[in-house]
């Protein structure tokens, strides 16, 4: 069936892209000290964001760059420096004792203020580009060049089964997310400081890989040029 192949295709090519579970790890490292309920409400907002940004993007992705004349490279050469950049913030954060103290005596005192705060991150960069990065946008585009070929049935359900992954990994995304305090409870906290170090690392090389990705495109561009 279509529909069950393009959820197939589009999820397996997204999955590790988004990763939730590892995604879920720079949330924690990002919000730090929280109560659950915290969790909770910025991870539905998240999926929720992460959904609507990710459909509105496969259906009008390639008209919106095509207006602003922006090219796949391009995209790839800004956001993985985005990325990048996340990468490197996280990877040169405090340690988490004096971290987790210091966040701590800021949710005693200004709780509300700081809830608000991350309110207004949920968007940037917590759903673009944590957890959907230039490099999800860039396979979207893609998966949705690729199902826009063929009958009108073929692309209805094509496009159909794509939406069904973005809807399933954003719903990982939120049980991630809300429970990322949980995932890591068992862990001694060294040891969740070194993964969070990890990630932060591996985060650091996927942007440095889609910004080389971005480059190479352009330099192959120049060269056949001359």
């Amino acid at each position: 069936m279509i529909v069950w192949s393009s959820f197939l295709i589009a999820f397996s090519a997204l999955l590790p892209l988004v990763n939730p579970l590892s995604s879920a790890l720079v949330f924690l490292g990002l919000v730090g000290e929280a109560p659950p309920s915290v969790y909770r409400a910025l991870a539905r907002k998240i999926a929720i964001n992460t959904v609507c940004f990710l459909a509105v993007f496969e259906l009008l992705g390639s008209a919106i760059l095509n207006f602003f004349g922006i090219s796949l490279p391009i995209v790839q050469v800004a956001g993985g420096i985005v990325i990048a950049a996340i990468g490197w913030s996280v990877l040169n954060a405090k340690d988490s004792e004096a971290s987790a103290n210091d966040k701590r005596e800021e949710a005693q005192l200004s709780s509300l203020r700081r809830f608000d705060s991350l309110q207004d991150k949920a968007f940037y960069p917590f759903t673009f580009p944590v957890t959907a990065g230039p490099g999800t946008l860039v396979v979207l585009l893609t998966l949705s060049a690729r199902f826009s070929d063929g009958t009108r049935s073929s692309v209805v359900f094509g496009h159909l089964g794509l939406f069904i992954a973005i809807f399933v990994l954003s719903v990982a995304v939120y049980y991630c997310y809300a429970n990322a305090p949980i995932i890591t409870k068992a862990i001694a906290p060294s040891t969740a400081h070194g993964i969070l170090r990890v990630v932060a690392f591996i985060l650091l090389c996927i942007g440095v890989q889609i910004l080389w990705n971005g480059l190479s495109s352009l330099l192959l561009t120049v060269i056949h040029h001359r």
